[in-house]
């Protein structure tokens, strides 16, 4: 575990957190110091977590998710309206939008920090996430609190990126550069996308998904899809009491050499090959 990490955000926020019972909008002073910490989120200057390049561990900035929830105590309700529709909410929309693409009906909450490049179709990306340059958030997918995505990601239709605020020490979902999710994939519970790494259409993996590869049947890492490889949901066969039952894993069709970088036309054919779509 990485040792050397020092938040960017202010130590003030730590002993707020030690009062957040008491805390209320009425507390102007404390609600200056979150505003700020919970900005420096939006613009990027912090993030809630990263993957440290010296262990290959995701690192959590307490401090930063402290932020977030705090926000929430020091932030009175507030009405909003676009058109016909009326909002009632303590979070504001995100306004940062320098070099982001966002087609009518995408929302992003303040917080969230989306990197110049970043195309948000209709999709929700929530607070304190990260959504790096070049990334697509497609239609109907969701970028859930805290959660990371790297550069140039594909979040195809309907993706779900869980999104984690609790308990203390709980890492958010790594979705690392290169990564592609298929339509209607899930990921939850701080699981884990390596770079480069292809999901087909209707992947679920978690934190506790067990994952095989599919050439050698060898067990790999639970809860993450490893770099450069292609992935889709299969079943396992357990026995119960009651009988013989499926249970859900992460099967590793394919595994690429380092450096070397997907096909498209293979990957599609690979997919259909197995009955999953892109």
């Amino acid at each position: 575990m990485t040792t050397s990490f020092t938040s960017p955000l202010p130590a003030e926020i730590d002993e707020l957190w030690e009062r957040r019972s008491e805390l209320t909008p009425d507390h102007t002073e404390a609600r200056e110091t979150i505003v700020g910490a919970v900005d420096e989120l939006d613009a990027g200057k912090a993030r809630v977590a990263f993957v440290d390049p010296a262990t290959d561990e995701v690192v959590v900035d307490e401090r930063a998710k402290r932020s977030i929830l705090l926000s929430f105590r020091v932030l009175a309700m507030e009405e909003s309206q676009v058109g016909e529709f009326h909002y009632h909410d303590r979070i504001p929309l995100k306004t940062r939008l320098d070099g982001v693409r966002v087609v009518p009906g995408a929302i992003a909450r303040w917080g969230a920090h989306l990197a110049p490049g970043v195309v948000l179709m209709p999709s929700f990306t929530n607070f304190g996430a990260w959504v790096g340059s070049g990334t697509m958030v497609d239609t109907w997918a969701t970028v859930g609190s805290c959660a990371q995505v790297g550069e140039n990601v594909h979040l195809s239709g309907g993706v779900g990126v869980g999104g984690v605020l609790e308990p203390p020490q709980a890492s958010p979902v790594v979705i690392e550069d290169e990564a592609f999710l298929g339509s209607r994939s899930m990921v939850v519970e701080g699981a884990r996308v390596r770079r480069g790494a292809k999901l087909g259409a209707g992947t679920i993996l978690t934190s506790s998904t067990r994952v095989f590869d599919a050439e050698s049947g060898d067990e790999l890492p639970s809860g993450e899809a490893p770099a450069w490889s292609v992935c889709v949901t299969a079943n396992r066969v357990k026995s119960f009491p009651g009988g013989d039952f499926g249970l859900p894993c992460l099967l590793v069709l394919k595994r690429l050499e380092k450096g070397q970088e997907h096909d498209k036309l293979a990957l599609n054919e690979m997919l259909r090959e197995h009955g999953v779509n892109a």
